[in-house]
C-alpha cells in the first residue's frame, strides 16, 4: 500500500511538472505572437499612412461648365488633404502606427517581469480603441472613395476616378493595407481575451 501511494504521488508530480512546462511553453508562444502581430500592425499602418499621405495627381481635365457650351481644358490637382475623410484616415493610421511602436517596446521591456497586470490592461484597452478608430477611418475613406469611383447622380456628384486614376488606385491600396492593419489589431484583442480566459480557468 505504501509503495503504491509513493508511485501514485510520483506520477502526480510528473503530471504537474509536465502541465507546468506546457503552460510556460504556451505563455512563450502567446508573447511571441503578440510581438509579431504588433510589428505587423506597425508596418501596415505605417505603409497605409505613407501611401495616402503622398498621394497626389495633377492632370489636364476637360470640364463642362454649361451643357450648351463646349468643355474647357483645366489643369487640376487631386490631393489627399482636400477631403476630410482622407485627413482622418492618415491621422488615425499615424496614431495607430505610433502606438504600435510604443506598445511593442512596452511588451518587449516587460517580458521578463511578472507584475505587469496594469500595463497589460491598459494595452488591451488601447488595442480596442485602435480597432475602433482604424475600422471607422477605413469605412469613411472607403465611402468617399466609392463616391469618387461611381459618382452620385442624385446629388449631381460626378465621378473623378476616370480622370484621376492613379490617385484613386493609391487610395484603394492604402484602404486595403489599413484594413489588414485593423484585422491585426483585432487579432491582438482576441489573443488577449483568450489569454485572460486561460488564466481564469
Amino acid at each position: 500500500m505504501e509503495s503504491q501511494y509513493v508511485v501514485e504521488e510520483g506520477r502526480n508530480g510528473m503530471r504537474s511538472e509536465k502541465e507546468g512546462q506546457v503552460m510556460v511553453a504556451n505563455k512563450k508562444t502567446v508573447r511571441g505572437s503578440d510581438v509579431v502581430l504588433r510589428f505587423l500592425a506597425f508596418a501596415l499602418t505605417l505603409v497605409a499612412a505613407i501611401v495616402l499621405g503622398v498621394d497626389k495627381q495633377s492632370k489636364v481635365v476637360s470640364v463642362s461648365i454649361v451643357p450648351s457650351l463646349p468643355p474647357i481644358n483645366a489643369f487640376l490637382t487631386a490631393k489627399w488633404h482636400y477631403l476630410s475623410a482622407f485627413v482622418y484616415f492618415v491621422a488615425v493610421n499615424s496614431i495607430a502606427c505610433a502606438y504600435a511602436a510604443i506598445s511593442l517596446l512596452l511588451v518587449l521591456a516587460n517580458r521578463g517581469h511578472g507584475k505587469k497586470g496594469l500595463i497589460s490592461l491598459i494595452i488591451i484597452i488601447l488595442d480596442l480603441i485602435m480597432v475602433a478608430l482604424l475600422f471607422s477611418a477605413g469605412g469613411a475613406a472607403l465611402a468617399v472613395g466609392l463616391i469618387g469611383y461611381q459618382g452620385n447622380s442624385h446629388v449631381q456628384w460626378n465621378k473623378v476616378c476616370n480622370a484621376f486614376d492613379k490617385f484613386c488606385q493609391q487610395v484603394a491600396a492604402a484602404i486595403v493595407v489599413s484594413l489588414f492593419g485593423s484585422a491585426v489589431y483585432l487579432l491582438l484583442v482576441l489573443l488577449a481575451a483568450l489569454n485572460l480566459h486561460k488564466k481564469h480557468n
